[in-house]
């Protein structure tokens, strides 16, 4: 993060984008890191590469009583718990060149102060109500218990270790009150009921509101299709006050008279994270967050987050009657599968976020495939046949077939010596023009699509502008033949293919970062803008890279991925999380066993040659020549055997 800070800018297209909050409590999967942060991602590097103001901002969602129960699983503090979690979520993102400007947290002091105050503002205009209601209470610590923290026996099916939610081993669902022989989790106490008060957010009340502004909203931005049903179903079938305040420790706490052993719960806070990451990110966070005149959110998740991000954090928002920067746009995924099944965090199937480094596949073939795959409108399968294919079919294929070919050729002493030919781009051969105008209407349809968040679309149409530089080369028969008969001809197809090598640097910017840095530094030149539609509207023309100008060295964008390696990742990936840790942390024992004998053994070939060389030399002394010559180098048939640690030393004979 540098020193100086992104802000808005007067007059100009200001994106903020944020992507759900991940929970603190597990490693991200695939199907976690395409529903929103790479997707975000992507959006954000597009509109940066376009020259607009563009803020990222994502963090960990560290509170609620999922994080107390982890915390009490693994014998840590939440603070200790949620710190660990947010250091991995970090470096999973990291790896996949995610590029957020912040990636914070929640148990922030602003995160605490931002939250407080839109509850007073709530509580101030009449939005809030008090119900009493019946709970759990633990007499030992003295805490109401939220439902994961009863276990019992289930009255279904009599497991003894049923959770107050949920039993595991019939799959019913649960309140803690049916358990039988119910018993605290934190520390086998018999629960009790008591008497409980808490705060409810009156949504009803706020629903008239909220529905014109999401009507407004998810038709002047465009929102993904199952965002815009999501929330139309939920409005349709009626608001109804909900419950904002949980009897937990780990949490914000309620600024309320009566309340000082309750704290928010998550679903109210979580979501005044993007504004309270933001304040750490910049104490002007304001001109991000209350300037809807100038600012556009963009909001990116999974299906399943859409109400609270499309009513609940904009009805509170409408509530405080502040001028907030609402939702203009909200993109959510569908769910991506794993192998015809599910991935799943709780039973750990499917490849999470650490995984997909231990493959050894950079990352960029894993956004590619991810992105290509992004389940916008259905659910999408992960496939490890189709993941290699991807690779090999479509990137080696085709955009690293005509980067290299075309860098290769420039770079030939036979050809142009790494020196961009004489060419002008402004008077190009007739036969140019349909390949041109193929490049221009590919660009056109690339803005369209990214503008609209069509991510999925917009990587297509990016590797038909590669497709369309592949076409220009096997159109003019681009090789060391041409140069010698058509020279001039053959120095406009070069020059032209090779400024359009560095047009897709652009435009796979937002898709695949380190590709296109690769080809940048390929081609010795900077990072290039994404062209606007004022720039290409009279047709792309070849003027980036002008003649004279000296190419650096061909280097491969992507390498083969042998076919085989599916079944092999299909098997090591076969499991659960558990049992591949478990195998893991075995693999590693046993190396490090066989390391220890390795070792070992050569100990005892050093302590065998040192013993030799001592009694060889005390032979040299009584006068027995003979017997330095067995420790010579390569007269190891000299030394037999060990016996008590002492070498034994055999004179040869002629």
């Amino acid at each position: 993060m540098g020193s100086e800070k992104i802000l808005p800018k007067e007059g100009q297209r200001n994106i903020l984008i944020t992507s759900a909050l991940p929970y603190v409590n597990n490693v991200p999967h695939l199907g976690n890191i395409v529903g929103s942060v790479l997707s975000a991602d992507v959006f954000s590097r597009y509109n940066k590469a376009r020259g607009r103001p563009t803020l990222f901002i994502c963090g960990t969602d560290e509170y609620g009583t999922a994080t107390e129960t982890k915390a009490l699983e693994e014998k840590v503090t939440p603070e200790e718990l949620c710190a660990k979690y947010n250091k991995i979520h970090a470096e999973v993102y990291e790896w996949f060149e995610i590029g957020f400007d912040i990636f914070g947290r929640t148990p922030t002091k602003q995160h605490t102060e931002i939250s407080q105050r839109i509850f007073l503002q709530l509580h101030e205009k009449g939005l809030l109500a008090e119900h009493i209601n019946n709970q759990p209470f633990c007499p030992q610590h003295e805490r109401f218990l939220a439902d994961r923290f009863i276990e019992g026996t289930c009255p279904y099916c009599s497991y003894d270790d049923a959770r107050g939610d949920q039993c595991d081993k019939c799959g019913k669902l649960l309140d803690p009150l049916q358990l039988i022989n119910p018993r605290c989790k934190v520390d086998g106490a018999t629960p009790v009921v008591k008497e409980t008060k808490h705060i409810y957010l009156k949504l009803d009340k706020l629903q008239p509101s909220t529905e014109e502004w999401v009507n407004a909203s998810i038709e002047k931005g465009a929102w993904s299709r199952n965002a815009a049903i999501i929330t139309r179903d939920w409005l349709g079938k009626g608001l109804q006050e909900r419950g904002i305040t949980r009897d937990l420790a780990w949490g914000v706490p309620v600024p309320l008279q009566g309340f000082e052993k309750k704290v928010f719960y998550v679903w109210f806070e979580a979501c005044i994270g993007y504004p309270s990451i933001t304040a750490n990110y910049t104490e002007q966070w304001e001109q991000w967050w209350k300037n809807p005149d100038n600012v556009q959110l963009y909001q990116f998740l999974g299906k399943d987050n859409v109400p609270f991000h499309s009513i609940i954090f904009p009805a509170c928002q409408i509530g405080t009657e502040d001028n907030w920067t609402r939702l203009h746009h909200l993109s959510a995924t569908e769910y991506l599968n794993y192998e015809n099944g599910k991935f799943s965090k709780s039973r750990g199937v499917g490849v999470f976020g650490n995984n997909a480094k231990e493959t050894g596949v950079p990352p960029d073939v894993w956004r590619y495939f991810l992105l290509k795959n992004r389940p916008e409108s259905a659910d999408t399968q992960f496939e490890w046949r189709s993941f290699i294919d991807s690779n090999n079919s479509e990137l080696l294929a085709n955009l690293g077939n005509f980067v290299n070919r075309i860098i290769k050729l420039v770079n030939s002493p036979k050809a142009y010596n790494s020196i961009i030919p004489n060419f002008d781009p402004d008077n190009l051969p007739e036969s140019f023009a349909p390949h041109l105008e193929e490049i221009t209407t590919g660009l056109k349809e690339y803005l369209v699509e990214m503008d609209a968040v069509h991510i999925r679309s917009g990587l297509d149409k990016a590797m038909k502008l590669s497709s369309a530089g592949n076409g220009l080369i096997q159109a003019f028969k681009l090789d060391n033949a041409l140069i010698a008969s058509e020279p001039e001809l053959a120095a406009a197809v070069a020059a032209t293919a090779i400024n359009l090598i560095y047009l897709t640097s652009a435009i796979f910017e937002p898709y695949l970062p380190a590709t296109s840095k690769s080809i940048r530094e390929q081609l010795d030149m900077p990072f290039l803008r994404i062209p606007s539609e004022e720039d290409i509207a009279n047709g792309w023309k070849p003027t980036y890279i002008k003649p004279g100008h000296k190419i650096g060295k061909a280097a491969y964008l992507f390498t083969r991925i042998d076919e085989k390696k599916a079944d092999e990742w299909r098997d090591l990936f076969g499991g659960n999380q558990a049992e591949r840790e478990k195998k893991r942390k075995a693999e590693a024992e046993a190396a490090a066993k066989k390391a220890a004998q390795k070792e070992m053994v050569k100990a005892k070939k050093a302590q065998k040659k040192n013993a030799g060389v001592e009694n060889s030399a005390k032979g040299g002394a009584d006068g027995k020549d003979m017997a330095n010559a067995a420790t010579e180098p390569g007269d190891d048939a000299a030394l037999k055997g060990v016996s008590d640690g002492v070498a034994q030393v055999t004179i040869p004979t002629s």
